[in-house]
């Protein structure tokens, strides 16, 4: 017997067509209804009135008559990078109406004057000439479809005031360019084509099918194709939602772990589906994927305060400006938050209601012009509520792949991002078990930059293991991983600099925290080629508040593979012996390289070398080395790019190595680095060193499954004495280890 449609939503796109026959058959139904509209109007004509008028006066202030451009044909391009001028394709932007098409229905059903029904229609008229222009050149309308979903909404929202021949008009041709540019077998290419699947943004032309469906059906204009529509849209908001809850699990996030793709346009096409989802079928969707909720907490914890504006990691793909965190849309998404989830997750919703409060921006809309007026059950939400005062100093997030570790939540407070074990590919580099530490700085930094998006350091340096504070295993001939970007013909770009091959596969084998140390233990040996790997397995404690153990296995299958441990710095790092220092900001980071034995610290970066691989500087288009001065003159500062790297390499060729670090972090009144000491036991090997009045003892095992031992002691007694541990303990709020005689 089949599960019950009607008891759970999108359970499962194999389940019955019942659930469409409890769509609407009047009009509007998209994003709200006969019954829903007085309570959207209220809201439009009281707590956000001065929202709406905005919009009236910019709606006032559009042509009776538009016109619109497909922009022409894709064509080839010149771009320069490092001096040499390549082609690249390119096209010029469409203009069409969609957007405003909305807005001017939105305001004809607030006003009753015909004038903005008329002009409402004929943006609809032009724009869907746009929509099929661009399709016979064979170019994109939009990277997003949310202007083709709102020009739905408006001819949605006028459907009543159109004659049967003007719903024809406007409907049939719509519909027909929403077939067209779904791919498929047969279909052609079309440049810039933005085909984003489940597993990522899911704002490209497979989202339309959806909103089209919703509109169509059961109109008697084209009932056949809606139904199609229909049904697939169902299925693909299925996997969005499967997935996206499969990387949130219990503690948050969306589909990627990259925050300016997260917290940018990814959370509208949830909202936007459960706001449909009700307006046509009277059902409430989201108490049912509260996974959704959970994303104040994983902002929370990506969320760097400083002294200007919060800060994130920069991890992925991140433009590595200034590291800000990209807060233009939190606004308007903790809204969103607010009311799909005061009742059914108050806690969630109260930290939502918290992050609206302390965000920078207060933008209202970020993507969808009419969000303010659709958050009817907004006043039902709890009043804000900062995260509690917690004992927690470190958050697993298992789908995405990230161990959050830190002090404490203050500006002069020691933050660090660990990456291993994601289930989340899109936006992901070749870096499993890379970390990045801030302390009042970015010390140990993401290198290179996605820039622009048209120049290779994309593609052949920033997406690769070598900008990563990650092991390297250099196998002559090995083939460059793919990523996305321009592709470049020269021999540089052909072989794999010592790094990954697979984006994920990487596992968490043990994870700890208390308040004393974080620990987590990465095995990414799956990541590297076998042909070249055996054991890429990373050991990485951090001892509160300033200092991390790093004892990297790495096991080769050839002696002849040089092996690399990296640390990327922005600034010049200075070396003495085993010890280099590096400063960035108003911090400064210290570390130590005790194994290899008489290991080689090779410094490489500066002008012409910054981005160093395969024996070429990936240098940055002249666009972008004009964005880096223009940044520089208006900041006074450079770029995050990470200008420097430490590479720490044994002293003679081995299949097996060790490689164990200790960083130090503070401010610039740190001016030397703690007292050390390695210790060598017959199976295990580590490091004593002394800090805040405490001597601290990290000992790990030296073959075998990941193991270790830590003890500190104060005044000749152990504060802490106990093994490491072997699994992956569950998140929970502090638990006193134990103390062993």
């Amino acid at each position: 017997m089949k599960p019950d449609c009607d008891a759970v939503p999108f359970a499962s796109p194999e389940l019955s067509d019942h659930w469409i026959t409890k769509i609407r058959s009047d009009h509007p139904r998209l994003f709200f209804n006969q019954d829903s509209w007085p309570s959207v109007r209220a809201r439009a004509l009281g707590p956000a009135r001065e929202y709406y008028e905005q919009i009236k006066e910019r709606v006032d202030g559009y042509p009776d008559e538009p016109t619109g451009s497909s922009g022409g044909p894709a064509f080839e391009r010149e771009e320069a990078i490092g001096g040499r001028i390549f082609k690249l394709p390119g096209a010029e932007p469409a203009t069409e109406w969609g957007d405003q098409a909305m807005e001017t229905a939105f305001v004809y059903l607030m006003t009753g004057d015909r004038r903005y029904l008329n002009r409402a229609r004929r943006m609809l008229e032009v724009s869907i000439e746009v929509y099929h222009q661009c399709y016979r050149e064979r170019r994109v309308v939009n990277w997003y479809c949310l202007s083709r979903v709102c020009a739905l909404a408006a001819y949605d929202w006028i459907f009543n005031d159109l004659t049967p021949d003007e719903r024809e008009e406007i409907l049939l041709p719509l519909l027909l360019h929403i077939e067209d540019v779904q791919l498929g077998p047969g279909k052609p290419q079309i440049y810039g084509i933005n085909d984003s699947d489940h597993k990522t943004g899911f704002y490209g032309v497979r989202n339309l099918v959806w909103y089209a469906g919703l509109t169509a059906a059961g109109d008697g204009i084209d009932d056949e194709r809606a139904l199609e529509f229909l049904r697939l849209g169902y299925k693909y908001n299925h996997d969005v939602l499967n997935f996206r809850k499969m990387c949130a699990q219990d503690d948050g996030g969306q589909a990627s772990a990259t925050t300016g793709y997260a917290l940018g346009a990814y959370s509208q096409a949830d909202f936007n589906l459960f706001h449909t989802w009700k307006s046509a079928t009277g059902e409430e969707l989201a108490p049912l994927w509260p996974h959704v909720a959970y994303f104040p907490i994983w902002i929370m914890w990506n969320w760097i305060p400083a002294k200007d504006r919060p800060k994130e990691f920069g991890s992925g793909d991140t433009y590595h400006g200034d590291n800000n965190l990209r807060t233009y849309a939190l606004y308007d998404h903790m809204s969103q938050m607010m009311h799909f989830y005061g009742r059914s997750q108050p806690e969630c919703a109260a930290l939502a209601a918290h992050i609206r409060e302390i965000v920078p921006e207060k933008n209202l809309a970020a993507y969808l012009a009419i969000n303010p007026f659709l958050l009817t059950d907004f006043d039902s939400a709890p009043p804000p509520k900062s995260p509690s005062e917690s004992r927690l100093f470190a958050r697993h997030f298992e789908g995405l792949g990230q161990v959050v570790m830190r002090s404490g939540t203050g500006p002069e407070d020691t933050y660090c991002l660990y990456t291993i074990g994601s289930m989340a590919p899109n936006h992901q580099h070749y870096d499993e078990n890379h970390f990045i530490i801030y302390r009042k700085g970015f010390l140990a930094l993401d290198s290179g930059t996605r820039g622009n998006s048209k120049d290779f350091n994309l593609r052949y340096y920033y997406a690769q293991t070598v900008a990563h504070n990650c092991m390297l295993i250099r196998m002559p001939g090995e083939p460059m991983p793919r990523y996305w970007g321009p592709e470049y013909e020269g021999p540089e770009g052909k072989t794999n600099d010592g790094g990954m091959h697979q984006q994920i596969g990487g596992k968490v084998v043990a994870f700890e925290t208390n308040k004393h140390y974080t620990y987590v233990a990465g095995d990414a040996t799956p990541c590297y080629s076998n042909e070249k790997c055996e054991l890429a397995l990373r050991q990485f404690v951090y001892v509160m508040p300033d200092h991390f153990v790093i004892f990297d296995r790495v096991i080769s299958t050839e002696a002849e593979f040089a092996k690399a441990w990296l640390l990327h710095t922005q600034n010049e790092p200075a070396v003495d012996g085993d010890t280099f220092q590096t400063d960035e900001g108003e911090g400064r980071l210290f570390c130590r390289t005790l194994l290899p034995r008489d290991a080689a610290l090779t410094k490489i970066g500066g002008p012409g070398k910054a981005f160093w691989s395969n024996g070429k500087n990936w240098e940055l288009n002249d666009s972008m080395r004009e964005q880096q001065e223009n940044f520089k003159a208006t900041t006074g500062k450079a770029m995050l790019l990470g200008n420097w790297r430490i590479e720490v390499s044994p002293c003679a060729p081995a299949i097996d190595d060790t490689f164990l670090h200790l960083i130090e972090v503070g401010d610039q009144t740190l001016h030397k680095m703690t007292p050390s000491k390695l210790v060598e036991e017959e199976d295990r090997k580590g490091v004593r060193f002394e800090t805040h009045g405490k001597t601290v003892t990290v000992l790990f095992g030296t073959s075998g499954q990941p193991s270790g031992h830590i003890t500190i002691e104060s005044e000749g007694a152990k504060l802490l004495d106990g093994s490491l541990t072997e699994v992956v303990m569950p998140q929970a709020a502090l638990a006193e280890p134990r103390v062993e005689p």
